[in-house]
């Protein structure tokens, strides 16, 4: 044998075997083993709470007759000394709640508790409430106060949200076994809450008990198990059983209390005054007791009651010390903000508030600062620095909120800023990890700022000069020389920002800082009169990188002899530029208007090209402003827009981009005849935008029109198939192997499809948008995919095939319909054509839920919210029939037989296999009264007879013995039922997925 499999051999003989596992049985065959198996140290295999379980579940096993009939389990002296060992087991355990409730069902604790009440001499039926616990046994008043604590806690944890347990494999009879337990559960807890009173009052009672109780030890349930005559006594003693103190015991009851009072006070506020008393004589109690075995309450959850009572239950006790929590939220209703700030002031010296609690807070007042308090704005900014300043204490990023809030700094800011931070920092005795955080916050702030004056209250406050060294100030300087080449700093300190003398070089910094800033067309002029004054040899056009001109312009520009003008002329258009895009229509206006006037009196070229953006200026207010509206452009305008596509100007610089927006201005005001038989010839045939739009201006004409006249819609079909083509190249590899490569960007169309795509979106007419979405569709079902296929209006006019499909790239196909559409309902969200066709994308790419939601809105903004009837051509059989395979995917089977009605012929099959499904998703019997149809209403009752589900089959034979639907009534009686059944269907489908 070799010695690495002796090695082997010796570690596999070696290792222990596991032992079997104590079975149930076993215990009742030798007294001695259990109380043998409780004394290891970790009891396992079975666990005492598994054995538990076992002892009840083998106590309580129903028997079967011979008459194959079911007989409640007997009591005999096996079914006893089960139970007695069940109580054994959870006496070893110190009847410990925490740890029974969490290893143990409801139903099971229920009977064990139950069994408790049984052997310590409780009569069953007795109500609790009625008895005096001062005359009673110590044991036998435990046992009722053990049971009334369980049933207040069980009604508290039943109030809390509980994750659901994934299921597993489907199996019969594990899922019976699971809902019975499920009822079962349901039943107890019905009762536990019905006698809730009672249970308060018995707690509230033994809160009165100034004497100790005993609870029942494994040698006293002994002694009870014996004979009568040969207990003397001793399990009623003073001295029996474990010794509960009266401090004990009433601290776990005040939490209890407490607890349940809490839980109702989201009915009656009152009762959270009540939950505060408790929870705090809870507190003073555990103080009093200390340690405790009996006696484990969690003092984290105690705390959190505690701060939660303190706000919604405030006291008047003065005594009783305010957590910040109430204090904060006293500020808040009362509107002493002031006293807030100092509250999250004091806070930031010694952390305690969440981090979460925090945000919250600064939440509510950003809320209330938007409805128009002007007071609350300097409150929001003072808790956002509290609030970032302690963010950085922490190690955490400073928020967005911070950087809007210091977007305009001023002295004010920054005074509270670095009082803020003194507050939140002793430099004495601070950790170099915190001074360094602090140091680098306030580095990266001078950083930030452009006013010198507010970098040197920074740089000269004490706090900056004791956290950076001498040599991280230069250096900070160094980095404020480069970001600011035209100010002088390292001449002198950074402490003599102040001293800055008004040099030349501080003037011209000072002027193009105006410069930048300034968008009035005379100051700008002003400005670069006095620059120009100073200095010949600069081109200040390049002071900002943000001024940008279209190559196509720049050239021009950029040939004015003139130093001045030449920068004049490119500062206006690029400030003109700017301010479009950012929509400041005012103001682009009149930069724009200004530099026209400028340009006339010496170069007719750049007239024409400033008379070419001012009219792209006006399309775009009038689309901004008016035109969202619907009102109609001025006739000027029009004719202005007309003119640009009809200018035979030679050697104008043009931007493709006016073209562009003049073909979609038309388009969107209707000027299809003007598009389709006025535009020049050579501009179609050089400008791939005006050939797009007049093929899109001749498609819409002609519709509806006969199929002869659809030569525009094939045109305009073979231009957007070539755009959506891809080209194949072939590659030879190292390897010697030919490989394909596809080119997405197709150069054989007459744009990208990115541009045609950017077109689009400019275009706002419905139908062109219905145009050009259903040539998209009908694109994307040429491959003739019934499954995935889409709907949309004027599908037919399209041709039926295309001669290479390989070509196409239907993936890009597909995703530009999905950007279509989805812009389609920007323009109009009720538009329910688009609304389809944005459902059978997502029912094409298996999002059902989606898919329901957008079938059903499109029902709803044409009936009115299912008011009125939703037309056949809306709600076409196709459409009802993926409605109802998104239900059964989203195994919501009885909306399945729902739907199912409203094909033109009932799908009986469809509506019955679905019918069948026990694992339905969806609110099942509650539907029966949206059924019109006898058939299957009759089929629900045969089927919930068959079953034995005796509820629902009531509620089914209810809805077929409606009168409206007896067949002996009139067609028109039906109909208006089937009717009245649709729409209240169809509305309940709405609120579901809305």
């Amino acid at each position: 044998m070799s010695a690495e499999a002796a090695d082997r051999e010796a570690v596999t003989s070696s290792r222990p075997c596991t032992p079997p596992q104590t079975s149930w049985f076993e215990f009742l065959l030798e007294e001695s083993l259990l109380d043998k198996h409780l004394k290891k140290v970790s009891p396992v295999d079975p666990s005492p709470v598994q054995l538990i379980i076992q002892f009840l579940e083998q106590a309580s096993k129903p028997l079967v007759n011979e008459q194959n009939q079911v007989q409640p389990p007997p009591d005999n002296k096996r079914n006893r000394i089960l139970k007695l060992l069940a109580l054994k087991v959870a006496a070893h355990l110190k009847w410990d709640l925490d740890v029974l409730e969490k290893s143990l069902s409801v139903p099971v604790l229920n009977m064990l508790l139950n069994e408790l009440l049984c052997i310590s001499k409780v009569p069953p039926g007795t109500k609790h409430v009625d008895v005096d616990l001062a005359s009673l046994p110590p044991t036998t008043a435990m046992a009722i106060l053990l049971y009334n604590r369980w049933a207040i806690r069980t009604i508290v944890k039943s109030s809390f949200p509980v994750k659901q347990v994934k299921p597993g494999p489907p199996q019969l009879n594990v899922m019976n076994q699971i809902q019975q337990e499920k009822e079962v559960t349901e039943n107890i807890l019905k009762v536990l809450k019905e006698q809730a009173a009672d249970s308060i009052l018995v707690l509230e009672g033994a809160l009165k008990l100034n004497k100790d109780l005993y609870i029942h030890t494994i040698r006293t349930l002994d002694l009870l198990a014996m004979e009568p005559g040969a207990v003397n006594g001793e399990t009623e003693s003073s001295t029996a059983g474990f010794n509960i103190s009266a401090e004990e015991l009433q601290c776990q009851v005040c939490y209890d209390l407490g607890a349940i009072y809490f839980q109702q006070g989201s009915t009656d506020s009152a009762l959270y005054g009540n939950a505060r008393e408790k929870f705090f004589r809870t507190k003073e109690l555990i103080s009093k007791i200390g340690s405790s075995l009996h006696c484990i309450i969690d003092e984290k959850r105690l705390a959190g009651y505690c701060q939660a009572c303190g706000v919604l239950a405030p006291s008047d006790n003065t005594s009783q010390p305010s957590t910040p929590y109430s204090q904060i939220h006293s500020c808040l209703r009362s509107g002493n903000y002031q006293e807030l700030v100092k509250i999250f002031l004091e806070d930031n010296r010694t952390p305690s508030l969440p981090v979460q609690f925090r945000q919250s807070v600064l939440r509510e007042l950003s809320q209330k600062a938007q409805q128009g308090n002007d007071v609350l704005e300097e409150i929001c900014f003072k808790v956002c620095v509290c609030n970032s300043v302690c963010d950085v204490m922490q190690g955490r990023p400073v928020g967005v909120h911070f950087n809007q809030l210091f977007l305009r700094p001023t002295k004010e800011k920054i005074d509270f800023l670095l009082e803020v931070c003194s507050k939140s920092i002793q430099v004495e005795s601070a950790s170099e990890s915190s001074k360094r955080k602090m140091a680098y916050f306030l580095k990266n702030l001078c950083l930030g700022l452009e006013d010198l004056q507010l970098v040197f209250m920074i740089s000269s406050h004490e706090l900056f000069i004791a956290l950076l060294k001498d040599d991280e100030r230069k250096l900070l300087i160094d980095q404020m020389r480069k970001r600011s080449p035209r100010v002088n700093l390292g001449t002198k300190p950074i402490t003599s920002f102040y001293d800055i003398p008004a040099s030349a070089s501080v003037n011209i910094g000072q002027l193009e800082h105006q410069l930048i800033l300034s968008a009035d067309p005379w100051r700008i002029r002003q400005i670069l009169i006095e620059l120009h004054g100073m200095t010949s040899e600069r081109q200040f056009w390049t002071v900002s990188n943000k001024w940008e001109v279209p190559n196509v312009y720049g050239n021009v520009i950029l040939g004015i002899k003139d130093n001045l003008t030449r920068d004049l002329v490119y500062i206006l258009m690029a400030k003109g530029l700017h301010c479009s895009t950012v929509k400041d229509f005012v103001h682009a206006k009149q930069l724009f208007a200004a530099c026209l006037e400028l340009v006339t009196e010496f170069s007719p070229k750049l007239r024409q090209v400033m008379l070419n953006e001012v009219l792209l200026l006006d399309i775009y207010s009038h689309e901004a402003g008016a035109g969202l509206l619907g009102e109609t452009p001025p006739s000027n305008l029009i004719s202005r827009v007309r003119g640009y596509l009809e200018m035979r100007v030679p050697d104008i610089p043009l931007r493709q981009v006016v073209a562009e927006e003049c073909v979609a201005f038309l388009l969107n005001w209707r000027e299809n005849e003007y598009l389709t038989m006025q535009v020049p010839l050579p501009l179609v045939q050089t400008n791939p935008y005006v050939k797009l739009g007049q093929l899109l201006a001749a498609t819409c004409k002609d519709l509806p029109g006969p199929k002869e006249s659809r030569r525009a819609a094939k045109d305009l079909w073979e231009v957007v198939v070539q755009i959506c083509s891809v080209t194949n190249q072939h590659k030879r590899g190292n390897d010697g192997r030919v490989s394909l490569i596809k080119q997405r960007d197709s150069t054989l169309g007459i744009m990208y499809r990115s541009e045609l795509l950017s077109f689009i979106k400019k275009l706002r007419e419905p139908l062109v948008l219905t145009t050009i979405l259903s040539l998209f569709v009908k694109l994307h079902n040429v491959r003739e995919d019934i499954v995935n296929d889409i709907t949309a209006e004027h599908i037919s006019i399209w041709p039926s095939s295309i001669p290479n499909l390989q070509s196409v790239d239907f993936e890009a196909v597909a995703v530009t319909i999905k950007e279509l559409v989805s812009y389609a309902l920007t323009v109009n969200s009720n538009n329910h054509f688009w609304l389809i066709i944005q459902a059978d994308i997502y029912f094409a790419t298996n999002q059902y839920s989606a898919a329901l939601h957008y079938y059903l809105q499109a029902g709803a903004v044409c009936s009115d919210f299912f008011t009125k009837m939703v037309p056949p051509d809306v709600y076409t059989d196709q459409v009802i029939k993926r409605m109802i395979k998104c239900c059964s995917l989203l195994n919501c089977h009885t909306q399945v037989a729902i739907l199912c009605q409203f094909l033109r012929e009932i799908d009986y099959k469809t509506a019955f296999k679905a019918l069948q499904e026990q694992n339905s998703h969806d609110a099942m019997d509650s539907y029966y009264d949206y059924i019109w149809d006898i058939t299957i209403l009759e089929y629900l009752t045969y089927l919930h007879h068959k079953r034995g589900e005796t509820d629902k089959k009531q509620i089914a034979i209810k809805a077929i013995g409606q009168t409206e639907l007896n067949s002996s009534n009139p067609e028109e009686v039906l109909q208006l039922a089937a009717q009245r059944r649709k729409k209240k269907f169809l509305q309940a489908m709405a609120k579901l997925y809305f």
